[in-house]
């Protein structure tokens, strides 16, 4: 039997409410499960929750709420993000589940037995904002340079996981796999491990209230990141038969855990790696670095309050490449909203629903050549330049735009030319699916066709006057 293809997304901190690059992360990783869909791939898309980070703790606290109702409590906004979103995930896992807390622990005890963790005094600086131990290369005037707030500095027993046996096996790894995407992500990576040592990493917290005991030694927490990099083989399901991943969807942030703790806790248990780690870069909001004090973040859920999930979906992965940093403003996404989405797309619809309820359809041949078009959106594609394949949608949209102003069905009454324009709406509706699905679903319906891959090119029904009907608007203008 053919494994799935299997997708994961990072697991989102519940310390705070979601915010957009949540949401981006969750789109793009969408998009790719649907994609494989459509091409007829069993797929398993996991994301979720990572319930047990110290950072969820001080936020519960300084909210004054018990820890576990501030959690759950959080959690459901995420889960409610994936909802309007219409992400598609098979699984939404949360890391205070039973059945994380129990393969957490058989890994732990597994990487113990085979004595790669050790136990020795930790010294030295902690970010409480990474959730990580720090040196101080990683500082940029003091300061962690994801967070800008200097770490403090702790000492403490502590228990150790021998990262450093595994350093080799991890460039090589990287070297010959490729497994990192884009390239200078991976380079990103090889320039530390080639220029500095790998110490072993700390994988125990001592007298911590929250978070999942350590199986061999109940006075110690396990170390947050070990515990959640570990939920990718719980959502694998039983005997983890999803595993290996064929596509790990991450911020830039956190590229380090992902392609050397990762591998290293992979290597030690003698498991697959994953195919690839897809590293996206972050979002400014108009400019500047989003952050609660400056009170520039974006909740994608009241964001929904003014626009449609798709409107924003297509903005996030239109706009932004996810080789670098992207800029979210609300100006950008109302002027895509109304110029591309209202005017070309929207509009393409409602003229061509409401000539072929006039005049009907004629079978002809097709005159817009599109195989060109549609093998470059799917190498865009499966290559995860997502932005790339949009926009050559629209190409293909202001094509079809083009023909329909030029054929002027509505002065010639020409049935055949209004079949051509339905036949090129059909494969720009099943191309746009993965991004936009809801508003795909809706132009299937309006004019009788499945949205299905098999689809793409293949004759689409004559039909006699009135059987289409004029289309509702789309996308209305957004003031």
């Amino acid at each position: 039997m053919t494994k799935p293809f299997y997708i994961t997304t990072a697991i989102d901190y519940v310390n705070g409410a979601p915010h957009i690059g949540h949401t981006y992360e969750k789109i793009l990783a969408d998009v790719i499960a649907r994609w494989n869909r459509l091409n007829k791939k069993q797929v398993f898309y996991l994301t979720g929750t990572d319930d047990n980070a110290q950072k969820n703790v001080e936020a519960a606290k300084e909210k004054g709420f018990p820890i576990k109702e501030f959690v759950d409590k959080n959690a459901k906004q995420f889960e409610k993000l994936c909802k309007e979103y219409n992400i598609s995930n098979d699984y939404f896992i949360r890391t205070t589940s039973q059945e994380h807390i129990k393969k957490s622990q058989e890994i732990v005890s597994e990487v113990y037995k085979k004595g790669l963790i050790y136990k020795g005094t930790y010294s030295g600086l902690y970010c409480d904002g990474c959730e990580a131990f720090v040196t101080e290369k990683e500082l940029t005037n003091g300061n962690c340079s994801e967070h800008n707030k200097p770490p403090r500095s702790i000492k403490e027993e502590a228990y150790f996981f021998k990262l450093s046996n595994f350093k080799e096996q991890i460039i090589n790894w990287i070297k010959k796999d490729k497994p990192i995407i884009p390239e200078k992500r991976a380079n990103e990576i090889l320039s530390r491990l080639e220029n500095e040592e790998l110490k072993d990493l700390c994988i125990s917290r001592a007298n911590a209230e929250w978070g999942i005991d350590l199986p061999f030694d109940k006075k110690f927490k396990i170390y947050v990141w070990f515990d959640a990099l570990i939920n990718y083989l719980t959502g694998a399901g039983k005997d983890e038969k999803y595993w290996p991943a064929e596509v790990q969807a991450i911020g830039k942030g956190i590229n380090w855990f992902h392609t050397v703790i990762w591998p290293a806790i992979l290597f030690a248990t003698n498991r697959e790696l994953p195919k690839k780690i897809w590293v996206h870069g972050y979002f400014t909001v108009n400019g500047e670095k989003m952050s609660k004090s400056i009170g520039n973040v974006i909740n994608p859920l009241e964001l929904l309050e003014k626009y449609s999930a798709d409107s924003i979906r297509y903005f996030l992965v239109r706009e932004n490449s996810f080789e670098n940093d992207g800029d979210f403003s609300e100006e950008k996404l109302k002027s895509r909203h109304n110029d591309e989405l209202a005017n070309k797309l929207g509009n393409l619809v409602s003229r061509v629903s409401t000539l072929a309820e006039k005049y009907g359809l004629e079978k002809t041949e097709i005159e817009i050549d599109s195989k060109e078009i549609i093998f470059r959106i799917e190498k865009n594609i499966e290559s995860y330049h997502l932005d790339k394949a949009l926009n050559e949608i629209f190409v293909y949209v202001d094509k079809v735009n083009e023909y329909v102003q030029k054929s002027k069905p509505w002065e010639t009454k020409d049935a055949k030319s209004l079949y051509e324009a339905v036949f090129a709406i059909k494969n720009i509706a099943i191309l746009l699916s993965p991004f936009m699905p809801k508003t795909s679903e809706k132009i299937a319906e309006i004019f009788n066709f499945l949205i299905d891959i098999k689809e793409l090119n293949k004759p689409i029904k004559s039909t006699k006057i009135g059987e289409i009907k004029k289309a509702e608007i789309l996308f209305k203008k957004i003031q």
